[in-house]
């Protein structure tokens, strides 16, 4: 009996999405095997950090799916690179100097949600870091804390904390020292006067402070990262040294995934896992091992000598988080614009 045309129709139809859904299923692993490339848009002291963990990264993905990972880093100071997520830049993630510039990242934008940082564990902060002062060899100013750089004849390298994220964390160090030392936000803010009148030149971010400090040799102090006083001790031993003040700042750098371009590129999955991994104990190590603090208490263990406990503060004791540091220092109008363009008096 012939089959009826419709049915005909509705056979060689189920069979074509059959043989469809087939030929679907096996460009899958063709597919997997696609190299992808993720830009990492990153502040300035990071970049032999993660040269290293990009390497690890690529080597754990490709064992672990198949597939090839590049991933580009881009540096700069932290609120530059900030505002170049903002203006377009093309990042999968961004590993910045603090929550105030990704939050921006959110509000001129919402490249990623609000929440940013409840996604991963400690506040999407896998590492932290603090500030110290970088001296010349011998330390023949004497430099032994804070106070000392508001001296006469003390030349002190920062950068602009309108650029530099690590700049702020510099900033507000010298703030909260002079605000319990001296008493009082009106003398901190009379002690980080005196200490930017001391400061004859303001790069843009901490990489280029750090040249103008030990390859240019203007200065006689450079307030630092952690790590990159590190750095520089490797590379001109002979000619640095630093000392740790008596009080700083626990710097927590956070990460977060730029939600609009992984969803655009259909690199969520990798960019996620790309920060996921700074957790475990391979990149807790190689972030020790860069002079970052690990938050793991295996790689915290391992460094310790390393990287020496001393008295730290958290902005949040200190200055009720980082939305209202930023409100209340750095926004146009804020206390370092009065300071650096003397409007106090």
């Amino acid at each position: 009996m012939p089959i009826p045309k419709i049915r005909r129709d509705f056979i060689k139809l189920s069979l074509g999405a059959g043989l469809a859904g087939a030929m679907a299923l096996s460009a899958l692993p063709s597919l997997a095997q696609q190299p992808v490339t993720l830009l990492n848009v990153s502040y300035d002291p990071t970049r032999e950090l993660y040269v290293e963990y990009n390497q690890a990264f690529s080597k754990y993905w490709k064992g672990k799916t198949g597939q090839d990972v590049t991933v580009k880093q881009s540096h700069g100071g932290s609120g530059k690179q900030a505002r170049s997520v903002i203006d377009g830049l093309d990042a999968d993630v961004v590993t910045l100097a603090l929550a105030g510039e990704i939050d921006a990242v959110h509000k001129n934008g919402n490249w990623l949600p609000a929440d940013w940082q409840k996604r991963l564990p400690l506040a999407s902060s896998p590492y932290t870091s603090t500030i110290v002062l970088v001296v010349r060899a011998g330390n023949p100013k004497g430099i032994k804390d804070w106070d000392d750089l508001i001296k006469p004849g003390v030349s002190v390298i920062t950068p602009n904390p309108k650029t530099s994220g690590g700049a702020r964390w510099n900033y507000l160090a010298a703030w909260e020292f002079a605000k319990r030392k001296y008493g009082g936000d009106d003398k901190a803010r009379d002690f980080v006067r005196k200490l930017y009148g001391n400061v004859p030149i303001l790069d843009t971010g901490a990489r280029g402070a750090s040249i103008t400090f030990a390859q240019r040799n203007q200065g006689d102090v450079f307030i630092s990262w952690e790590n990159e006083a590190y750095l520089l001790e490797k590379e001109f031993g002979s000619k640095v040294d630093f000392v740790y003040p008596s009080l700083s700042i626990l710097a927590q750098p956070p990460v977060a995934v730029v939600d609009k371009n992984v969803d655009k590129k259909g690199t969520r999955a990798v960019a996620e896992e790309y920060l996921k991994y700074l957790y475990t104990e391979e990149a807790q190590d190689i972030i020790g091992k860069h002079f970052y603090r690990p938050t793991s208490a295996k790689a915290q263990a391992k460094y310790a000598k390393q990287l020496p406990k001393l008295p730290l503060f958290t902005i949040d004791e200190a200055f009720g988080g980082w939305a209202k540091a930023d409100k209340d220092h750095f926004a146009d109008g804020g206390s370092f614009d009065q300071i650096y363009t003397n409007k106090l008096k």
